[in-house]
């Protein structure tokens, strides 16, 4: 759950070489079962206003209409209906988001699974009457996990078992958002944030200002900021489970599930945020580090070179020994 916003608080002076003071526009359209915003600068007008917005938007629809579990005609969803039947042809792209699977699933030590699926739909905590699952249940769901059994050669995956499925919610949404940076970049801005539902990347300054102020949002207070951090040229996401979750029994359940042990994080971490190098980045650290928690999941962070994180517990805080260089003053 990302939940990190822009600050509006003034900044302080612009240092010489900022960007000219052009005014700050934004493109916002629904995608990825979120608001997409991206502010951002246009020295060039309206023509290179246009080019740009066309091309993020253009790119955001066609990835969404691929990968989105979501979408009964995507490529994921053809690949889960065809689980234990048939192998699926996969173009080079997709091909490329597998061989990204791999990655994080090795660097999170099996935190990212991308086919925890099954877990995450037996957890719903979007039902009408959420339940907490039996015991033979969650086994079951758990025998259908493991990115290991997901076979692959040239062009083409198969998922062995039925009821197995993919979903790249746990690293898409943040892996589209550095991809319009990239746009913003190629097609001249010299300034952009990029904000998918909270989870964010920055290109540049803001005109006029020294960096980008994001605020962090209080897990104990939702839509309060308990703080802001300035960052130039990063990517920001959040991970927590303080809105999206049940109480069943007196007890609340979240909606980040271990797939390693099939049930909802409960180490009493509420909230993680990172800065890292790119939002992908950081929101597959953030959400490792929640599901580790206090003091493991700082030491994973402090372990990635660049990267700063913060967690909230029930009681307390906890950060990597750099993130305060980031803290925005008061």
């Amino acid at each position: 759950m990302a939940v990190v916003s822009q600050s509006h608080r003034p900044p302080p002076p612009a240092p010489a070489g900022t960007v000219p003071h052009v005014p700050l526009r934004k493109l916002s359209f629904p995608a990825l079962g979120t608001v997409c915003e991206v502010q951002y600068a246009a020295p060039g007008g309206d023509a290179q206003a246009a080019v740009f917005e066309r091309a993020a938007t253009g790119w955001v629809n066609a990835f969404e209409a691929k990968y989105s579990r979501f979408r009964p005609d995507s490529l994921v969803s053809r690949i889960n209906a065809a689980a234990g039947r048939d192998w699926t042809a996969v173009d080079a792209e997709m091909e490329v988001m597998l061989r990204l699977c791999d990655t994080l699933h090795f660097m999170t030590q099996g935190v990212l699974d991308p086919t925890a699926l099954p877990l995450i739909r037996l957890w719903n905590y979007k039902a009408e009457n959420p339940r907490v699952p039996s015991a033979p249940e969650i086994a079951a769901a758990r025998a259908l996990v493991g990115w290991k059994k997901v076979q692959r050669s040239p062009g083409r995956v198969f998922l062995p078992e039925p009821g197995m499925a993919l979903d790249f919610g746990g690293f898409g949404k943040e892996y589209a958002v550095d991809f319009v940076a990239q746009i913003a970049v190629e097609h001249g801005i010299p300034a952009a944030l990029v904000d998918f539902g909270h989870d964010l990347r920055a290109v540049g300054v803001p005109p006029g200002r020294p960096a980008w102020h994001i605020g962090l949002e209080d897990p104990r207070n939702p839509g309060t900021a308990a703080g802001s951090i300035a960052v130039v040229g990063k990517g920001v996401a959040s991970s927590g489970d303080y809105l999206r979750c049940f109480v069943a029994g007196g007890k609340r359940y979240g909606h980040i599930i271990d797939p390693r042990t099939g049930w909802p994080v409960a180490n009493g971490c509420t909230q993680a945020t990172v800065i890292a190098s790119s939002c992908l980045q950081a929101g597959v650290l953030s959400t490792t580090a929640f599901v580790l928690g206090v003091p493991k999941g700082i030491d994973f962070v402090q372990n990635c070179p660049g990267a700063e994180g913060l967690l909230h517990t029930d009681r307390a805080r906890a950060q990597t020994r750099g993130f305060f260089n980031y803290v925005a003053s008061n």
